[in-house]
């Protein structure tokens, strides 16, 4: 049976919110404890690669309760209720550190809550996208609704990436710290609504019987995908070139670019960045889907990034003084970024047709609890990449106070460090797309001709099963 509109925007909806609350978290929670709250930029990077690898432990075996689990409501909706609440609570205290806390209590604050964040959010977000093969069947109806649903995640990121800094402001009046406390209130309670309406309008549809595996069979069936480890080790790659410019523009534009109205510099220039980024996800990429497949698709968006990175690596040696003409590597980089979201949930997806066709099983989420898993690691890098860099070039206001909020801070940058961040935060990507490239060409082989064979014999082997 074919998905209905109202499922389709149910899931899309739930992307939406899902990704709100996850780029709220990755892409501010260094900013709000490090520049804000004065936190030591290196011991907040040590505390998010600290809760990723602790996750390296947490994300598999959750993949393991979510198939394991059986009740009236399905596998996968129990979980995504309740990971969505506890997420959601987690997130608005962990934008609410007490005014009281100073030193190592704050260092003990932000540890604890950002590791209850990502235990939390693999809750939810493993039984949310191990849904999409229980659901659809392999082929145009999957990849279409992959592809609605990273737009509507994009929409997500792009809300919180438009909207945080001049929210913040206005809800803190001037006093960022308050302000992200009730914009966080803000957004954890959308999340909650949001995700209620996808647990109530989506059902799995799957008929395959799943024998819930144990750690030990999990893992083995996991490396004996290799097209699962191919797609896996590409994401890791590849976010964490992308995740450490996202973590650092935000300091680009309040150390370097400067100006007492900084944020809205930032504003605007994400403004086009995100709707770049949606673009690319609902236009470019069906554009693109009609003239080539899926892998090819993502060479060009690759290549795509490495020129905006290129771009922005010649402008560095600018004065850059016009946010205009950052939009030229902004169109690339945001673009590209797009189209990898759609196209490697996409790649995961066929993994499990290529489980299911090699190992006799669907390891829907196993394979998607890597998903989770490997995001969250190549954010956690990122972020510690991105703390050395701003401890390293000195980039903090911890010792300016509220009331004085509203002035240039780049004026007293020295050239130096601005010409370090320039640096850092195109090179490494550079060099880490390529990487990407080089690893994925030459592990990953589930073109559409190849997924078209597999899936005509999956429907051959369930035939003679019934």
């Amino acid at each position: 049976m074919k998905l209905t509109g109202k499922e389709k925007l149910s899931y899309g909806l739930g992307a939406v919110g899902k990704d709100m609350v996850y780029m709220l978290s990755a892409s501010y929670v260094l900013y709000y404890f490090q520049d804000l709250l004065g936190v030591n930029a290196i011991a907040m990077g040590v505390i998010l690669m600290a809760a990723r690898v602790f996750d390296a432990f947490n994300d598999p075996i959750m993949g393991v309760i979510v198939a394991k689990t059986h009740t009236k409501w399905g596998k996968f909706r129990p979980w995504l209720m309740i990971g969505t609440v506890t997420n959601a609570v987690v997130l608005y205290l962990m934008f609410s550190a007490p005014p009281t806390l100073d030193g190592k209590g704050l260092v003990a604050y932000a540890a604890i809550t950002y590791i209850l964040w990502g235990v939390t959010y693999t809750m939810m977000d493993i039984p949310y996208w191990s849904m999409i093969p229980a659901f659809t069947e392999a082929g145009k109806e999957r990849e279409n609704l992959s592809a609605f649903a990273r737009s509507a995640a994009g929409v997500g990121s792009a809300i919180i990436t438009v909207v945080t800094m001049m929210a913040v402001h206005f809800l803190g009046g001037n006093n960022e710290r308050v302000g992200f406390k009730w914009f966080a209130l803000i957004i954890a309670v959308l999340f909650i609504v949001f995700i209620t309406i996808t647990c109530v309008n989506i059902k799995e549809k799957s008929t395959v019987d799943m024998k819930a595996p144990s750690v030990g069979e999990m893992f083995r069936a996991l490396f004996s995908n290799d097209q699962a480890i191919a797609v896996v080790v590409t994401i890791v790659i590849v976010n964490m070139s992308i995740y450490l410019t996202s973590n650092l523009v935000i300091y680009f534009f309040k150390y370097d670019f400067g100006g007492t109205a900084w944020y809205g510099d930032y504003t605007l220039f994400n403004i086009f960045g995100g709707a770049m980024q949606i673009l690319a996800m609902m236009f470019f990429f069906p554009l693109l889907r009609k003239a080539f497949d899926t892998v090819k698709i993502f060479y060009v968006s690759l290549f795509a990034a490495i020129a905006g990175y290129v771009v922005l690596l010649i402008l560095a040696f600018t004065n850059m003084a016009n946010v205009y003409l950052l939009f030229v590597p902004a169109f690339f980089i945001f673009s590209a970024n797009g189209l990898l979201s759609v196209l490697t949930t996409i790649f995961l997806a066929n993994s499990v047709e290529y489980g299911e066709l090699r190992n006799n099983r669907r390891d829907e989420s196993v394979i998607f609890s890597m998903q989770t898993f490997v995001v969250k690691l190549a954010s956690g890098v990122a972020v510690l990449a991105a703390s050395i860099c701003l401890s390293i070039f000195s980039l903090s206001d911890e010792a300016v106070s509220e009331a004085d909020k509203l002035i240039d801070f780049s004026a007293n940058v020295p050239d130096s460090s601005k010409i370090g961040l320039r640096m850092f935060m195109t090179l490494i990507p550079i060099v880490g797309l390529f990487i990407g490239i080089f690893w994925f060409r030459k592990k990953y082989m589930l073109n559409d001709a190849k997924m078209n064979e597999i899936n005509a014999e999956l429907k051959e082997r369930r035939g003679d099963q019934k």
